[in-house]
């Protein structure tokens, strides 16, 4: 297959091809890991993204505009409760709008596996800090943010022949990066590891009562996709930079 082709199986995969929003949801934990030290479950998570798929006339053809926004948030590993303090600090959940990706043509990783196809996506991140360390000191342990985010989309084997513009998906998540800024944990050596899986839901309302009550009443937008295209894209970083207090100088 062309890699046009392949990114527009995977874009019915994602998303959908006529534009309707899609909701995906996930589950999973987080883990940290640091020198010297035990693995520990820190944390559950649970979030949503809700897409638009836009094809722009105005852009190359093959080219799309994925349009969404994102909430996650942190939960007590034994119970699942949505968390609001751990170890006495506040928990900053995931607020992240918008969260938006433009793709163009390029050789998508695809794993045929039997009536199933699998694509595989690993985005390597490093880029200047939102949060330098000599103004953030308790929240940022270097200058410039790495993480490695790892998405794998499983869809039926017909995503590369069906004419629908949209498929049923499920998906996994895994994501190393260092610890959270509210963590206060400095420049404390390890990190997180994030592990997730989950499906694209026929609607929003399948979204897990309790999590569309929690955004419901503090971020009601995030129940819906961005209607377009805007930049920069949020991260808990950037988030936390415009929640925190003056820098320290």
């Amino acid at each position: 297959m062309t890699p046009a082709e392949l990114l527009h199986a995977l874009a019915r995969t994602r998303a959908s091809l006529d534009g309707d929003e899609v909701t995906f949801w996930w589950t999973g934990d987080v883990y940290s890991w640091a020198p010297g030290e035990p693995y520990q479950r820190l944390f559950g998570f649970e979030g949503i993204n809700v897409a638009r798929l836009l094809a722009p006339a105005d852009e190359p053809p093959g080219t799309y505009q994925l349009l969404t926004r994102e909430a996650a948030f942190y939960l007590d590993p034994q119970t699942r409760e949505i968390l609001e303090t751990w170890q006495d600090k506040p928990v900053i959940h995931v607020w992240n709008d918008p969260a938006n990706q433009r793709w163009r043509p390029f050789p998508v990783p695809m794993t045929e596996l039997g009536d199933q196809v699998c694509f595989s996506l690993e985005v390597p991140l490093a880029y200047p800090s939102p949060l330098p360390v000599a103004d953030f000191p308790e929240n940022s342990a270097d200058d410039t943010y790495r993480a490695l985010e790892m998405f794998q989309f499983f869809a039926p084997a017909s995503v590369l022949t069906t004419d629908a513009p949209s498929v049923p998906s499920t998906m996994s998540w895994t994501r190393m990066s260092p610890w959270l800024p509210w963590m206060a944990q400095g420049r404390r050596p390890g990190g997180l590891t994030f592990h997730c899986r989950g499906r694209k839901l026929s609607s929003y309302a399948e979204v897990p009562e309790r999590t569309r009550a929690y955004v419901a009443a503090r971020h009601p937008e995030f129940a819906h996709a961005p209607e377009k295209w805007s930049e920069p894209n949020e991260t808990s970083w950037t988030y936390f930079r415009k929640l925190a207090s003056p820098p320290h100088r």
